[in-house]
């Protein structure tokens, strides 16, 4: 299961009760964050999860509401006592980027690992996650990112008594690894099924409606996508300064054919989005509006 939850969900600038954009992720005791904006720590702590287990943050892009809020974390997790590395992905500059935001927290108690995305696609597979992070429309180098939890087919005992491999090494074909067994190699194929239906979390914010989003939200079990506009009316100054309207991402969402949509990244002058609810539910019906740490845990299907 993987459990999800949207720290934060304000555009621009924080208001009372809505912190800037942030999400959290919790898998098999490692949490991943995409974007880090101010009030990011704060709204963890009220959320009760934990700062020690963040092993990957991902970066959307670089402008301030998405990444202001990092050297105060990175501070935060230094006095969690981790030692462990910490993996950061974004776009190109990343390091140089972190270097200036780290001139207020110069001393850490552990390393960072910059991976810089430079094509159109690419993919990561990192503590159980398989991260993919595709290209978006914003005004400057924007990415979406796709999180991934995939499940390996189901065990079949009966291939594993024709093969008459000993109970005890069935546990090691399930987790991968391959097994000698009387001078003979055993692939963990060898005793699977085909791989059953996994998790699919997207997310993207900072953009135009663009293909690559309905293409990699395909399916998702949840879309978490911005919606900067609740008013229809409000396009011009979307397109404008690239961002989406409500509007906009439902028609991603249904495109898409995704099971959920949550709203978020809302603009300062959009103060009750409820109320443009409808907008994206006439289109999308499955739509709902985040708000700051709105959680839910994805399954697998059984």
């Amino acid at each position: 299961m993987l459990d999800v939850c949207l720290l934060g969900t304000g555009g621009m600038m924080p208001l009372p009760n809505r912190w800037l954009t942030s999400l959290m992720t919790r898998y098999n005791g490692s949490n991943l964050l995409i974007d880090c904006g101010e009030g990011t720590q704060i709204t963890i702590r009220q959320q009760g999860w934990s700062f020690k287990s963040i092993d990957i943050i991902c970066f959307t892009h670089y402008h301030g509401d998405h990444i202001g809020g990092l050297p105060g974390l990175l501070l935060t997790i230094g006095n969690s006592d981790r030692r462990e590395p910490i993996t950061l992905i974004g776009p190109k500059g990343l390091q140089r980027v972190v270097k200036g935001l780290r001139v207020i927290a110069p001393e850490l108690p552990f390393e960072l690992n910059y991976i810089e995305l430079k094509e159109d696609y690419s993919c990561f597979n990192i503590k159980g996650y398989e991260i993919e992070a595709y290209k978006l429309n914003h005004n400057v180098i924007c990415y979406g990112y796709n999180i991934n939890i995939n499940r390996q087919g189901k065990f079949l005992v009966e291939k594993a008594k024709q093969l008459e491999l000993p109970i005890k090494y069935w546990n090691l074909l399930q987790k991968g690894e391959t097994v000698i067994y009387e001078g003979r190699s055993y692939e963990p194929q060898s005793v699977l099924g085909p791989p059953r239906k996994g998790i699919k979390l997207s997310y993207c914010t900072d953009t135009r409606p663009v293909k690559n989003i309905e293409t990699y939200a395909k399916d998702a079990d949840l879309f978490i996508c911005e919606g900067m506009y609740g008013d229809e009316e409000k396009e011009n100054k979307a397109n404008e300064y690239k961002h989406m309207t409500f509007e906009e991402a439902a028609t991603l969402a249904a495109k898409a054919q995704v099971n959920e949509l949550w709203l978020t990244h809302f603009s300062p002058s959009l103060v009750r989005p409820k109320d443009s609810l409808h907008v994206a539910t006439k289109i999308f019906e499955n739509s709902k509006v985040g708000k700051d740490r709105l959680t839910k845990t994805l399954k697998f299907d059984e």
